[in-house]
């Protein structure tokens, strides 16, 4: 199994511990390092995705469930349809591109710890803005830190080129993505709708 680079300092860690239990202590002390490093190996677990669908379909940027479909502006994007996305903590929290595109606009906006699920998370919560260019206009995801998240990873820098599907970060423990889709590409998906990173197509090109 494929681990998110953030988990693998704290596996080792724990596993080390627990080892050392076993060795120095009695066994049963060894519980719950053992239990900490179980929990801890299937939290940062990355399994590989695909992207399906055709090259203009935008896919899900994040595991969870689709918790709102509205409209709104951003210096960024202009005006756009935004996607948000619900990750418990039982969900894959590694964080995939919607989108091919080249990296133009990172933000860090510190900010309250609100439940994720909350449609005001999106605009007082803590958050990072990641704009990216792409054939079909400017797209764009948020990573909103919920009430337990406590770290926003995203890996990525100014100039870099990213292809659908592709891995920029993580949320760690449960929080909320937002995805901007540019004019043109329309929402396929409803609230209460399950999503897979990298795989579930979430927009596509409105032909009308």
């Amino acid at each position: 199994m494929r681990i998110a680079p953030d988990g693998r300092r704290p596996i080792v860690a724990l596993a080390a511990v627990t080892i050392a239990a076993l060795v120095f202590l009695p066994p049963w002390t060894a519980f719950i390092p053992l239990f900490a490093t179980g929990f801890f190996v299937w939290f940062y677990r990355d399994p590989e995705r695909t992207a399906d669908g055709v090259e203009t379909a935008w896919v899900s940027p994040a595991d969870g469930r689709v918790v709102d479909v509205f409209e709104t502006e951003h210096p960024f994007t202009g005006k756009c349809r935004v996607v948000s996305i619900f990750m418990s903590p039982l969900d894959v929290h590694v964080n995939r591109m919607p989108a091919s595109g080249e990296v133009a606009y990172l933000q860090y906006v510190p900010g309250r710890k609100m439940m994720a699920f909350e449609p005001k998370a999106s605009e007082y919560n803590e958050r990072f803005y990641m704009g990216f260019e792409t054939p079909k206009g400017r797209g764009m995801t948020v990573q909103i830190a919920g009430f337990l998240a406590r770290r926003i990873v995203c890996r990525v820098k100014k100039g870099d080129e990213l292809a659908r599907s592709e891995r920029f970060g993580m949320i760690q423990l449960g929080s909320k993505v937002d995805v901007y889709l540019p004019e043109g590409i329309e929402p396929v998906v409803s609230i209460k709708d399950r999503v897979r990173a990298g795989e579930t197509v979430i927009g596509d090109v409105n032909d009308a």
